[in-house]
């Protein structure tokens, strides 16, 4: 078994409960709208990696009896941590003791993540302990370690333009070798919304937008 093949990824995923998911997007957006948009973006994630092998790991929010209902052949754990960076070094210990190889994290904010990239960062992980694929917005899509590496997930603050210039500091007060894979985009805002809508206009989610949130689109652009 070679490292790729012994490469655990984990998806981040949420209900989508109105109120609860997308709320940077309300308003414009009503809760129902964002929650709708939310719920085809993470079914559309889970379909395209499905196929992975081996099959990613879900680590959810929200009811358990949700995910058990609506994507039974995933395996599942509850996210675990006060907050999100305990969260994410939690799940990449859970994946790194079941495999010999690389974890990655991904979320289901980035339904056209192209698989390509995912397979790049695992394969950066041959020669790096921190591996990331930055998002627009100053975060990343992806996070992924050769090992358990919590002193990366540490005081960061989280959900802000910061959290990668913060990730490469603490990398680097802790002598980890960190690289970072290209770049993507995640689904944060109106202007990301009409993005994706151009960048990938088969996707689902984009489809769901044209239908369900064209009037929006067309007043914001």
């Amino acid at each position: 078994m070679n490292r790729n093949d012994a490469a655990r990824l984990g998806i981040f995923v949420k209900e989508p409960i109105a109120g609860f998911v997308k709320t940077r997007l309300t308003p414009p957006l009503s809760p129902e709208q964002a929650a709708r948009l939310y719920g085809v973006a993470l079914a559309e994630t889970l379909h395209r990696f499905a196929d992975r092998s081996p099959r990613p790991i879900l680590f959810f929010v929200g009811s358990a009896e949700f995910f058990r209902t609506h994507y039974p052949d995933f395996k599942q754990f509850p996210q675990d941590g006060d907050d999100l960076g305990q969260k994410m070094a939690n799940a990449l210990s859970l994946l790194h003791a079941d495999s010999c190889g690389a974890a990655a994290l991904i979320g289901s904010d980035s339904p056209d993540l192209p698989i390509e990239l995912v397979d790049k960062a695992f394969a950066a992980l041959a020669k790096n302990q921190v591996v990331t694929v930055p998002a627009t917005d100053g975060g990343y899509v992806l996070v992924g370690t050769s090992g358990p590496c919590p002193e990366v997930f540490s005081a960061v603050p989280w959900s802000t333009p910061e959290v990668l210039p913060r990730t490469r500091q603490l990398a680097r007060e802790h002598g980890l070798c960190y690289t970072e894979i290209d770049r993507w985009h995640d689904l944060d805002d109106i202007a990301s919304l009409l993005a994706l809508v151009e960048r990938s206009p088969e996707s689902a989610t984009a489809v769901h937008i044209r239908r369900e949130l064209s009037h929006l689109l067309r007043s914001t652009a």
